[in-house]
Formats: C-alpha cells, sequence, structure tokens
C-alpha cells in the first residue's frame, strides 16, 4: 500500500528537481496529445521547442517575449516571498499599458529625449496605482488580495476596451479598436538592429537582479522574508506588516506597470485591445518553476516565452489551434504543483495491516 508521508526536513533536491521533472512530464504529455491528435509528435514537439529559437530572428523574438514575463515576475516575487498572494500583475500590465498609451498620445507633437522617460513613468505609476487599491482593500478592510486582484483585472481589461473605443480610439483608423501609432521619441531603441527586440529586456534583467540584491543584501528583504515566514515572529520584531505589504504591492504594480509601457512603447508602437496575450497570468508560473529566485525567473520566463511563440509556430506549421500555448502552459503548471508535493512528503510502501478474525465463542452446552 501506497502512503504519503510527510518529511522530517523538506527535501532540498526536489526543490530543484521538481521544476525539472514537471518540464520533463510535460513533453512526454505533449508526446500522447500529438498521437492523439493524430499528429507527428517528434515533428510537433520539434516545431514547439526549437524551430523558433534555430535562428538569430527567433532568439530576438524569444527574448522579445521573455521582457514582460521578466518584469512581472520581479514584481511578483516580492509579493509571494512576503505571502502576499497578489494574481493582479496582469491588472497592472494592462493599466501601465493604458497610462502609458495616454500620455504617449497626449505628447504626439512633442520630441527630445525626455518623451519616452516620460511615458515609461507613466506607465509606472499606472500600474501602482492600480495595485494599490487591491493594496488599501487588503490592509484596512481584511479584505482577500486573491479575489480583490483577480476582479481589478477584468476592471482594468474593461477600462482599456472603453479607452480604444473611446477617447484614445484614431479617427482615421478605419473603425479598428486602437489608438494612434505613438511618435518616434515614444518608442523603445531597438537592442538588436533588424529585429523587434528593445530595450525592455533590459530592463527585465535589471529588475530580475534588483530582487535578488533587494533579498539578498537589503533589511527589507529580510524583513519581507520573516513576515512570509513567520507573522507573529515579524510583530514580535517590530517589522509592520501592513507597511510591508504595501510595499511588495507597490513594487508589483511597478514592474508589470513597466511591462505594460514597454510592451505598447516597444514592438506594437500603440495601444490595441490584444496588448496582453496573458503576461500577467503566465508571470505568477514563472515565479513559481523559477523558485522566486533572479536566475530561476530568467530561466523559467525563457522557457514560458518559448511556449508563446511555440504556439505560434504550430498555428502556422501544423494548423492546430491557438489553445496549445495555454495548454502546454497549464500541463507545467499542474505537474510543477503535484511534483511540488514531494519536497514536503514522500511516498511510503506498507505493507497492508490484516485485522484480526474474530473466531466464534463454541456454544455452551445445556446440562440434562
Amino acid at each position: 500500500m501506497l502512503l504519503l508521508e510527510r518529511r522530517p526536513v523538506d527535501s532540498s533536491l526536489m526543490r530543484w528537481a521538481s521544476p525539472v521533472l514537471a518540464l520533463v512530464l510535460t513533453v512526454m504529455t505533449g508526446f500522447v496529445l500529438f498521437l492523439a491528435m493524430g499528429k507527428d509528435p517528434v515533428e510537433g514537439l520539434t516545431f514547439f521547442f526549437i524551430t523558433p529559437i534555430s535562428d538569430l530572428i527567433g532568439l530576438a523574438e524569444l527574448g522579445l517575449k521573455m521582457a514582460p514575463l521578466l518584469l512581472c515576475a520581479a514584481g511578483l516575487t516580492v509579493c509571494y516571498r512576503a505571502k502576499v498572494w497578489n494574481i493582479g500583475a496582469e491588472g497592472h500590465f494592462l493599466m501601465g499599458a493604458l497610462g502609458a498609451s495616454a500620455v504617449a498620445v497626449q505628447l504626439m507633437d512633442m520630441s527630445g529625449f525626455w518623451v519616452l522617460p516620460v511615458v515609461l513613468v507613466a506607465g509606472i505609476l499606472a500600474g501602482m496605482l492600480w495595485a494599490a487599491i487591491a493594496a488599501g482593500l487588503k490592509t484596512h478592510l481584511h479584505c482577500n488580495e486573491i479575489l480583490t486582484t483577480i476582479m481589478l483585472n477584468y476592471i482594468a481589461l474593461n477600462l482599456l476596451l472603453y479607452a480604444v473605443h473611446g477617447p484614445l480610439k484614431d479617427p482615421y483608423g478605419f473603425g479598428f479598436p486602437q489608438s494612434v501609432m505613438f511618435a518616434e521619441s515614444a518608442l523603445l531603441p531597438d537592442l538588436i538592429p533588424g529585429t523587434r527586440l528593445h530595450l525592455g529586456l533590459a530592463f527585465g534583467l535589471l529588475a530580475a537582479v534588483s530582487v535578488w540584491v533587494l533579498f539578498a543584501r537589503s533589511f527589507i528583504g529580510f524583513q519581507l522574508n520573516v513576515v512570509g515566514q513567520d507573522q507573529r515572529a515579524a510583530a514580535f520584531a517590530g517589522f509592520g506588516a501592513r507597511r510591508l505589504t504595501w510595499f511588495a504591492f507597490l513594487v508589483g504594480g511597478a514592474t508589470a506597470g513597466l511591462a505594460g509601457a514597454s510592451e505598447v512603447t516597444g514592438p506594437i508602437g500603440q495601444l490595441v485591445p490584444q496588448v496582453s496575450p496573458g503576461y500577467g497570468y503566465t508571470a505568477i508560473i514563472v515565479v513559481f518553476l523559477g523558485r522566486m529566485h533572479a536566475l530561476g525567473i530568467i530561466a523559467a520566463s525563457a522557457l514560458l516565452a518559448l511556449t508563446f511563440i511555440g504556439g505560434e509556430m504550430l498555428q502556422i506549421a501544423m494548423n492546430m489551434p491557438k489553445a496549445v500555448t495555454g495548454l502546454f502552459q497549464g500541463l507545467l503548471l499542474f505537474y510543477l504543483l503535484t511534483c511540488d508535493a514531494f519536497i514536503h512528503y514522500r511516498v511510503r510502501l506498507r505493507a497492508p495491516v490484516r485485522k484480526p478474525t474474530r473466531v466464534a465463542a463454541p456454544a455452551a452446552t445445556q446440562e440434562a
């Protein structure tokens, strides 16, 4: 009989082996799914994992998708280390894109080096403002941040849709819900000429390194760790949980807002309803897959970015639905959560315990 038994000490080996095992299981399941759909599994997995990054253009596209994932994941890492379960990176991202676009449209006739920083700062402030709503609801009204941040995501999406159908709609856009194209002074410079890779990737890498420095070298990072591990100990030490909650939310909002601003000032160059294919939600997988460590989230963001461009490649090469991207991401998260259980538990094989059989007592003989 197989039993799950609590480990006396969490397994450090499984903590790092779990993401690798989850990836292997995802690939194996993908192999079976391709067979079930009547597709060549080797060809399908090749198109998904290898073909998209087989040349410089593909690697540049990988970096392009990595940038928003890294920025969102860096901010979420700060939240999750403090056990602030912020699910609102998607909303922060959308509001960052909306805030940056509103300022970029207003500065259409302006030129100069200062235009781009102002647009990016507007995106950062918009993301922080949206995060502040959830922070206030949690610290002052004791609302569950999981529920509030999820609901705020949908409100942010509808605000963006209102903007591109209303005040920010391009009057010469043939009725399409989109803003005007931004001026050249409001666009991020390219990192590699001839590709779409822009400065947003540098922002993402800098954010990941900054998070590592925060937790490895700063006192506030230490406080966040203590609050996340034991709030009673943090209160005894005088660490303000409310102040740290606000800090975590605002950092998460700032980085995701910058990601949204970088997206509209980078490859898109305008605000459109499809500005995010779900970067904020995918960043949650990145955080846990990367074990909330700088190098880990960099590697995990590259892997999850590959699922986006791999899914697009499968749509083109094998006529598969767009949902294949979400399928692989969901499988990866499912297997990661499953394998993570073995960090705290181990499987024990025990022989079933047989219950003693009752022997009926002999009937008493009647005396004559």
